[in-house]
């Protein structure tokens, strides 16, 4: 391959693999091109579990063998199986002199550096391929994993050059993985309630749009609760901010274990002492039941004063719901009532008949009703 066409590809997968949006997508991305790249069939890219001892398949491209998935769920080695790794994770390979990457085929001895892996070899063997180039991925002086391309038996068989090369696309691969990885940081930030660790306003309001577009189209049931914990100002006045936040961090816990009982479900902290948990797909009774789980453990809690809890559901007399908004003016107008009542227990919109108090609230049309003591999506001070 001529140098403008090796350039190209170094530049084709630098913009797959930052063009992708998921960890998925950039591992996909990053064994495609480098496949494309070495004119393989077939490529592979590995993590390097050292806790585990193994090494663990993340994608796999080209043309797969029958049990070769392409994200595959349990596709490791134990690293007994292939001694040579553990070269890759001595020093001379972070540190260069030498190629990284080294070839083996099928005919037996391996063309390259470190030499002849018999597993390997029958790999190839027993899925048609004649030849494969692997390539440490090494990240702050370290091994990552591996980058794995493979031929067809009759194909040419990668030579010395193309071993090197597989050295530089391995290098670009682990500079696309460690941006994938720095902004997946930032999105995980970028949706996490620093003091609690659950998700925060920004991500409820992402989830449940999305999940009311789904509603309108699928008629999937969509629930939510809203909660306020009682007294903690109080704590924070009396006892200073950080007891009010070891209360926060506790409720937190024990919102996330009552989250667990309902699949799937998101819970998150909106801001100061209010909280949310987000269903999609069970039904209404299954969301009151945790709820009502969720009132019992917070009144048990040694610091506060146990929590209002309300909750509005689409499978509830509540009407129709076109927008995110008007489910969680439901939810935080049954907190709000919750509230009103010091009740122990959630109130649920839409369970106390043609009337109900807690619907009238929501879709009061005065300048300011009491549900709207907070600014919704958007507007939020």
């Amino acid at each position: 391959m001529g140098e403008n066409r090796r350039l190209a590809a170094v530049v084709a997968l630098a913009q797959g693999m930052a063009a992708a949006h998921s960890p998925r997508e950039s591992w996909r991305a990053a064994a495609l091109g480098a496949c494309r790249a070495l004119a393989g069939s077939f490529a592979a890219l590995s993590v390097w579990e050292r806790d585990r001892g193994r090494l663990r398949v993340l994608a796999n491209v080209g043309d797969r063998a029958p049990e070769e998935a392409e994200f595959p769920e349990d596709e490791t080695y134990p690293v007994h199986q292939f001694p040579e790794i553990t070269e890759f994770l001595h020093e001379r390979w972070a540190a260069g002199g030498e190629p990284n990457a080294w070839v083996e085929t099928a005919g037996g001895p391996a063309a390259g550096h470190p030499g002849y892996c018999h597993q390997r070899v029958a790999a190839l063997r027993r899925r048609g391929r004649g030849c494969c180039v692997v390539a440490p991925i090494v990240q702050h002086g370290r091994a990552w994993g591996e980058l794995y391309v493979a031929r067809s038996a009759g194909a040419p068989v990668f030579d010395r050059a193309d071993a090197d090369f597989a050295t530089v696309l391995a290098a670009v691969v682990a500079a696309g993985l460690a941006q994938t990885e720095r902004l997946q940081e930032a999105r995980r930030l970028a949706f996490t309630d620093a003091l609690t660790g659950l998700a925060n306003r920004r991500a409820v309001d992402v989830r449940l749009d999305e999940a009311v577009d789904r509603h309108r189209r699928e008629g999937v049931v969509v629930s939510l609760v809203v909660c306020d914990l009682n007294g903690l100002k109080r704590v924070n006045d009396t006892l200073g901010h950080a007891v009010g936040d070891r209360l926060l961090e506790r409720f937190g816990s024990v919102l996330s274990l009552c989250g667990a009982m309902v699949p799937g479900a998101l819970v998150a902290r909106l801001g100061g002492d209010e909280f949310c948990l987000l269903a999609v797909g069970p039904p209404a009774d299954e969301i009151v039941k945790a709820a009502d789980e969720l009132c019992r453990r917070a009144a048990e809690l040694e610091l506060g004063d146990g929590v209002s809890c309300g909750v509005a559901s689409t499978e509830d007399a509540i009407g129709t719901v076109r927008s995110a908004r008007r489910l969680f003016r439901l939810a935080d107008a049954a907190q709000y009532r919750a509230k009103a009542l010091r009740a122990d227990r959630p109130v649920v919109a839409g369970r106390e008949g043609p009337d109900d108090p807690v619907v009238r609230l929501a879709d009061e049309p005065s300048p300011q009703p009491p549900a709207e003591r907070r600014r919704f999506r958007g507007r939020r001070p």
